[in-house]
């Protein structure tokens, strides 16, 4: 544990500094209330400020080695490349429509601290990710006094994610804005998304609105294209569409491609701005990763992009569906050695995890320490079948203490921190947070026991 966690949990126990219940005497904004106030953690999450810039530094210089694979390693065949990673013809179409070739720097890398350094479990890219709201928790736990003194005294700090954001689309949708004046931005969700999102997507209005945005929530569907080219919302002229829907959202949806289409329109035309564009899906995907470890292409990377891949990655390895191509002369395992690596992966059970090379939230994700011999094997069994699926080795989360004012315990916790990049760098943090004993996955969507968390740093 961090000696400022056991220091701030000491603090509760002693019951007199009226920190056991800071977070819950928190005034916070109704709609971040609404959202997330019952799946708060009692207390913040404490990260050493160095160490996370430093973190930080690492995932620029591995966002550059991701988006320059298919020119380092195909030949700029991005067909090639997006074989190679499982992603099929109609999806690589669809990413690749309004693309520049230069993805934007914008993403949250999703992290454990294994009490020793930072290891990176996936790395989320595009604007669909959400959690840009987050701070808010920060920024109401600095309004309860016995927390801002405490904060004083050790010297704490937090990057507003929300104000990082509102700076990139501010910048972003320049261009666009008639006037010179502020942005008008749609914060858009694929067809019937706001019912399942529309809490966290009111939070995120809510936050950038404190920066001086003005966001409206709509459905790709609700977005007409106005005179002159321009995409309206209700009527009113967007300057820029915040993208919270996915490609794989508009593939499931039987007119998403189509509806799609005057997005990609109008930021061809520089009416609108589509922020961030959908082949950020090119890189996101976990088998982007697995190509970083994989010794087959180690040859292609220096002795410091080695280095740089050994410090942040654990090992990991696509399982390729068998009998399947690698993506048209890339040097794909033959059937023997994907026998091999299946037998490797059985080996090292109580060592991997296994997940969807395109999924998220922990859904559909298999981990071998908690399976059965005979489960594990069948879980490798169907991966084969199906492709796609990423093993990647274990990575042990630091436990912190966390006491609960409820009960007036103490148990050891442990945080998937999110860690947000932009063009400009460390843009914030968030972390969600199980018990120590709740299972491997820290997910919302697969683990109702998941808790959201403010990032502080400290010196």
């Amino acid at each position: 544990m961090t000696e400022l966690s056991r220091t701030y949990v000491d603090e509760c126990l002693r019951g007199d500094g009226g920190l056991a219940d800071a977070v819950a005497r928190a005034e916070l904004p109704p709609a971040f209330e609404e959202a997330w106030r019952t799946r708060l953690l009692p207390r913040p999450w404490f990260v050493p400020a160095s160490e996370t810039a430093a973190f930080a530094r690492d995932l620029k210089g591995l966002f550059d080695l991701l988006v320059s694979l298919p020119r380092r390693l195909f030949d700029g065949d991005l067909d090639r490349y997006a074989a190679e990673i499982g992603i099929g013809p109609a999806l690589a179409a669809l990413l690749s429509r309004g693309g520049s070739g230069v993805p934007a720097t914008f993403g949250r890398a999703d992290a454990y601290h294994d009490g020793t350094a930072y290891k990176l479990l996936e790395f989320n890219l595009g604007s669909e990710i959400g959690g840009l709201e987050m701070a808010v928790c920060n920024q109401g736990l600095l309004r309860v006094p016995e927390f801002a003194e405490f904060a004083r005294v050790h010297r704490l700090g937090h990057v507003d994610i929300a104000a990082r954001m509102a700076a990139v689309l501010r910048a972003r949708a320049r261009p666009a804005v008639s006037g010179g004046g502020e942005p008008v931005v749609g914060l858009i969700e694929g067809r019937g998304g706001v019912a399942s999102y529309g809490r966290m997507m009111r939070a995120a209005v809510e936050a950038m609105a404190e920066q001086g945005l003005d966001l409206r929530i709509g459905e790709i569907g609700d977005v007409r294209t106005g005179p002159g080219g321009k995409l309206t919302l209700d009527g009113t002229p967007l300057d820029l569409v915040l993208r919270n829907f996915a490609a794989s959202q508009l593939l499931e949806d039987p007119g998403g491609p189509e509806a799609a289409e005057p997005f990609f329109r109008a930021h061809e035309a520089g009416r609108t701005v589509l922020f961030t564009s959908l082949e950020s899906g090119f890189y996101s995907n976990k088998s982007a990763l697995a190509l970083l470890t994989d010794p087959r292409w180690s040859g292609s990377f220096d002795a410091e992009e080695r280095a740089l891949v050994d410090r942040v990655l654990p090992w990991s390895r696509t399982l390729h569906a068998a009998g399947a191509s690698a993506g048209g002369g890339s040097p794909a395992p033959a059937a023997s050695g994907l026998a091999d690596l299946v037998d490797l992966c059985r080996e090292r059970r109580e060592r991997l995890i296994l997940k969807p090379g395109a999924g998220y939230g922990g859904l559909d994700t298999f981990v071998g320490w908690e399976c059965t011999e005979a489960e594990w094997d069948k879980v490798l069994r169907i991966a084969v079948e199906r492709g796609g699926h990423v093993a990647q080795e274990r990575v042990v989360p630091r436990p912190e203490p966390v006491y609960d004012p409820v009960t007036g315990t103490v148990e050891p916790w442990i945080a998937a921190l999110g860690i947000f990049l932009t063009d400009e760098g460390y843009a914030g943090a968030h972390a969600r947070a199980n018990r120590a004993d709740g299972g491997a996955i820290v997910g919302l969507s697969s683990n109702p026991d998941t808790r959201m968390v403010g990032v502080f740093s400290h010196p």
